[in-house]
């Protein structure tokens, strides 16, 4: 390895905690780390450091929770680190030109998707829901656009059949750590010369919201399988289903899925057995393997069937 870098680290989910952790293993010297200001979390609604800002707190570093970088004061403090590098993963703000142009050998971000598809916010979540077969994570160096700056280094991976944004997720966050030092390594040393990303391919990873949660019976089989798997643990897509019993709907989290090459002409929503598998639209059907009741934990689908009669030829909303 080369002489230990001069480092900030920027950074704020449980994603990005193994890379920290790497490249405190890996020798350098993290001088700082900047994360999200604590939030309030629970019913409590008590102040709560981010991961990243709990980590670093354990290891004795020194934690800045700024909630901009854009102030000339701000940017006096960083410069006056005196680093080498920073290193940035899934921070959550935006990086003023002169925060980029202060390390001596730039700033470089891990991004969970392989440029320039899912450049921005989402992009294991976005994946899946798009049906990818494969994805990965990259260092890049960043400049001012999103997600646009050229690429160091990559880690890829295949996304499986039964893959979940919290199975994915877990998964690059390990590549992730890896990948760090290594380009870091690389960058430092001039072994590795960053690549200009490709003009073809771009798409973005936009912020999920709530019109991408709900559940549309009507679509083929195969994008709700995607949605469902692609929006768990967190958010969940749902759907409706009002019990016998019941005057009002619930809402059900879909947390898992499996798509069946079953063929069928029932109207999209209609249960065809008595184990969760939905008529959708196109002909085929999607296996519910795991759901959530408001206010109930998360349950297999047996389990859930011992408490909520759903026979076939019942119908989702």
């Amino acid at each position: 390895m080369t002489k230990p870098l001069r480092l900030a680290f920027m950074g704020s989910p449980d994603f990005s905690v193994p890379v920290l952790a790497a490249l405190i293993e890996a020798g350098h010297d993290i001088v700082c780390v900047y994360s999200q200001p604590p939030r309030p979390a629970g019913r409590g609604k008590k102040l709560t450091p981010t991961p990243v800002h709990r980590y670093a707190e354990e290891n004795g570093i020194e934690v800045r929770t700024p909630k901009s970088l854009k102030s000339e004061d701000e940017k006096a403090a960083f410069a006056a680190l005196d680093l080498d590098a920073a290193v940035v993963v899934a921070y959550g703000l935006i990086l003023p030109q002169a925060i980029l142009d202060a390390p001596r050998l730039g700033c470089m971000n891990l991004h969970a998707s392989l440029l320039p598809r899912w450049r921005g916010a989402a992009p294991i979540q976005r994946a899946i829901m798009a049906g990818d077969k494969i994805t990965g994570v990259q260092a890049m160096m960043m400049e001012a656009g999103l997600d646009t700056g050229p690429v160091l280094a990559t880690e890829t991976t295949e996304i499986a059949l039964d893959e979940t944004a919290g199975s994915l997720h877990d998964r690059l966050s390990a590549l992730g750590a890896q990948l760090a030092p290594r380009a870091l390594e690389g960058l430092a040393g001039g072994m590795l010369t960053p690549e200009p990303q490709s003009e073809d391919g771009v798409t973005y990873a936009a912020k999920l919201t709530a019109a991408d949660q709900r559940i549309d019976w009507s679509h083929n089989a195969p994008e709700i399988d995607q949605q469902i798997r692609g929006l768990s643990p967190f958010p969940g897509a749902w759907f409706h289903w009002t019990p016998e019993d019941a005057s009002k709907p619930l809402r059900i989290k879909a947390l898992m899925s499996e798509y069946v090459e079953h063929a069928h002409d029932e109207p999209p929503g209609t249960l065809l057995d008595d184990e969760l598998l939905a008529a959708c639209g196109g002909g085929k059907a999607v296996r519910l393997k795991r759901l959530q009741k408001p206010g109930s934990r998360a349950m297999d689908a047996e389990d859930f069937l011992r408490g909520n009669a759903i026979k076939a030829g019942a119908s989702f909303e």
